[in-house]
């Protein structure tokens, strides 16, 4: 049986569902979850958590990604990508646009910015998913949401072709951040029709691309029974949780067992999730809460046992 986080790199094609069912094959188990959809056409690192590791995508997925994206200027689609029907056209020239006006508007979207989800996505409204009010040519009202960009940045110089306008940027942002959304509201800032013509995910919750496996790859070294040594332990996924450290064999064994704490037992002050790690293998122990009712008290959220 396997335990840990593998990072796979998702082909363009493959939706993420598809990633997990060749993988519950290859790996002949069920215990196999994703770390956040990446779309069909989206290339890119995609985390998948095997065995045990699966109470941990959650933290995976609050821990942030990266993307390599194309802009296209000239053409608005349904979808916001190169795969919708197109909505506006309008011919891009230089004298419409160039690098200085470009940079200064990506310097628009560092930080907390707002975004309008896009009609084809995951997003819920009414107990309904986005896109399947869109197939049925249904518009609704969708809940604007508040994002993290925290590094934006032009890595081309633009390219005019065919009455269009292109570039590459680099996008670090933190959970719920749609870039196909992204490059259109670029569109919106300069008056120009836009959308993303090509995305891929470079790096998500600290695991990059560089490091991810093709399905083809992990099956080699299910055949070779070597994959275990490339797995990333669980605690690997709970980096972005604040880690105490317990010594005491006996304050351990009260964990596994789920027992509830005073928040004056610990030397640290405890505002949100923390992750209790065992001092002598370093494994977690537990993740911990404070308590909704009673200030004064923690209380276990998961528990490896």
């Amino acid at each position: 049986m396997y335990n840990g986080i593998l990072p796979v790199y998702k082909e363009r094609g493959l939706t993420s569902h598809d990633v997990v069912f060749k993988l519950r094959k290859i790996l002949k188990t069920k215990k196999v979850g994703h770390t956040g959809t990446l779309d069909p056409e989206v290339a890119g690192v995609l985390p998948v958590c095997i065995g045990n590791a699966t109470k941990v995508s959650d933290y995976i997925m609050d821990m942030g990604k990266s993307y390599q994206a194309t802009v296209y200027l000239g053409k608005s689609t349904t979808t916001e990508d190169q795969t919708g029907e197109t909505l506006a056209v309008a011919e891009v020239t230089t004298s419409d646009i160039n690098t200085s006006i470009i940079d200064d508007v990506l310097q628009r979207f560092h930080g907390e910015i707002k975004q309008i989800p896009p009609m084809y996505s995951s997003v819920k409204v009414n107990g309904k998913k986005l896109y399947e009010y869109a197939r049925k040519n249904i518009e609704v009202e969708r809940p604007e949401r508040t994002v993290n960009i925290k590094d934006i940045q032009r890595t081309s110089d633009l390219t005019f072709d065919q009455g269009g306008c292109q570039f590459d940027i680099f996008v670090t942002c933190g959970k719920g951040t749609y870039i196909r959304t992204l490059a259109t509201d670029i569109g919106k800032e300069v008056n120009i029709p836009a959308h993303m013509s090509q995305l891929t995910r470079v790096d998500s919750g600290g695991f990059a691309l560089k490091d991810s496996y093709k399905l083809h790859e992990i099956a080699q070294l299910v055949e070779q029974e070597t994959l275990q040594d490339k797995l990333f332990p669980i605690e690997y996924g709970l980096k972005g949780l604040q880690q105490i450290v317990i010594t005491e064999a006996t304050m351990q064994q009260k964990i596994l067992n789920g027992q509830k704490f005073n928040k004056r037992l610990f030397d640290v002050e405890i505002a949100n999730q923390v992750a209790m790690i065992n001092a002598t293998d370093k494994k977690v122990l537990a993740i911990y809460e404070p308590h909704p009712e009673k200030q004064d008290e923690i209380k276990p959220k998961k528990v490896f046992n």
